[in-house]
């Protein structure tokens, strides 16, 4: 594949990512107009945006990472992308919390499509010592997606109502799914003539007997439930403490900050590994330590203003990771196991990040902490557990990284 076509896939693939977490993110930006509309709990909202979601996305993670290693990727991506977009317009149309239920189960199935398939194509696509880089440029779409939820979303639903806010969010997968379609072509299959039919639970426990894959994926879920604790509750810090519901669109001005901290910090981890190959994690680490003090100011600040900018250069730092989580995790798998090795990692830290720390925080709101800071106490004692547990599991990964790699010269090349 041609090095400019090659980009240009990385940045249709982006783009598709942007959409998939402007759709996921949605109820997020709309919870608390969700919430008084239907007459529901913060624990629902919890419940709505993470489990609902992430328990589906997380399981079929796995199996679709083992189908993306033995079928059409471009098949995969293209309707998953199809299906998540119809579900976000339907759920427009919903008139009870059953309803939301039932479409975001959906958007769940189907955007487990798309990133083990991506992670395969772009590992095939580009060498390794450019893996990070690339990776992180499509993880940048994470953040681009939720701030133009934010922006976007939370414009549209202030303007207009969450109903037409879903509606507009959801069109454009419509549109894009079957331009993906003519412009996508399949890079050299070379794993498909290398992949044989091994029992998937034989290639999970070959994968998880490594012990700096089981440290690396409790530490990044460890990430991934700080921030997607964040990205839950944030409409409360401004809506509940602070009475500016107005700022919640605004936020969505950091998660473009953030996109562009992903790059850097896949930029860097491949410039560390320049050096030494586990240097790679140091930008795990420093996503773990360097939000944290910028939250607890943002989430005890005396004015909406201070506390908006707080928790926006917090998420600046905390969130930079994910471009070097995806990235590194390939290192430990041969070429025919790429998307499986996507798949588990998507797994583990849905579960624990949309699973985990949005219902939980959601429940210490509504039944631990009570008084005007009730928000800030729960949002706190996640980030903090979370940042601890990161930083310690983040480390041993790194005592065995040079143990466990597959072919760590091929690293960097």
């Amino acid at each position: 594949m041609k090095k400019y076509a090659a980009y240009g896939t990385v940045l249709l693939f982006t783009l598709i990512y942007i959409l998939s977490f402007v759709d996921r993110q949605i109820v997020a930006v709309l919870g608390t107009q969700i919430r008084d509309s239907l007459v529901l709990s913060n624990f629902q909202i919890g419940l709505l945006y993470g489990p609902v979601f992430s328990f589906v996305y997380a399981l079929a993670g796995i199996p679709m990472g083992r189908l993306a290693d033995k079928t059409s990727r471009k098949l995969m991506i293209c309707t998953g992308l199809f299906i998540w977009s119809l579900m976000t317009v339907l759920s427009g149309f919903a008139a009870s919390f059953a309803f939301l239920v039932t479409a975001r189960m959906f958007v769940g199935l189907s955007q487990a499509m798309l990133s083990p398939a991506v992670y395969s194509y772009l590992a095939d696509a580009f060498s390794p010592k450019h893996r990070a880089t690339v990776f992180s440029i499509y993880a940048s779409g994470i953040f681009i997606g939720v701030g133009l939820s934010f922006l976007v979303g939370g414009s549209v639903s202030l303007q207009y109502d969450w109903k037409v806010a879903m509606i507009v969010v959801g069109v454009p997968g419509l549109i894009l799914a079957p331009l993906t379609w003519f412009l996508v072509r399949e890079p050299d299959k070379k794993r498909k003539a290398e992949s044989n039919d091994v029992n998937i639970l034989s290639d999970l426990g070959l994968l998880l007997s490594k012990k700096s894959v089981v440290f690396h994926l409790m530490g990044f879920s460890f990430l991934a439930c700080m921030g997607y604790t964040i990205l839950a509750f944030i409409g409360n810090v401004f809506n509940d403490i602070h009475q500016r519901p107005d700022l919640i669109p605004l936020y969505g001005w950091f998660m473009f900050g953030v996109g562009i901290m992903v790059i850097l910090s896949g930029k860097t981890a491949d410039k560390l590994a320049q050096v030494k190959p586990k240097r790679r994690y140091f930008m795990g680490i420093f996503a773990a330590l360097g939000g944290v003090p910028f939250y607890v100011l943002g989430l005890y600040a005396d004015t909406p203003e201070m506390a908006f900018l707080f928790m926006g250069i917090g998420v600046l730092f905390s969130s930079s990771y994910n471009g070097v989580a995806a990235a590194i995790i390939q290192y430990f798998v041969p070429s025919r196991k790429r998307a499986l090795a996507g798949g588990l990692y998507l797994f583990v830290i849905s579960v624990a990040g949309f699973g985990v720390g949005p219902p939980l925080t959601g429940w210490l709101i509504d039944f631990v902490f009570s008084g005007p800071l009730a928000v800030s106490h729960s949002m706190m004692t996640v980030i903090a557990v979370s940042s601890l547990g990161a930083t310690f599991s983040i480390l041993n990964a790194m005592r065995y990284y040079k143990h466990d790699a597959v072919n760590e010269n091929a690293a960097l090349e």
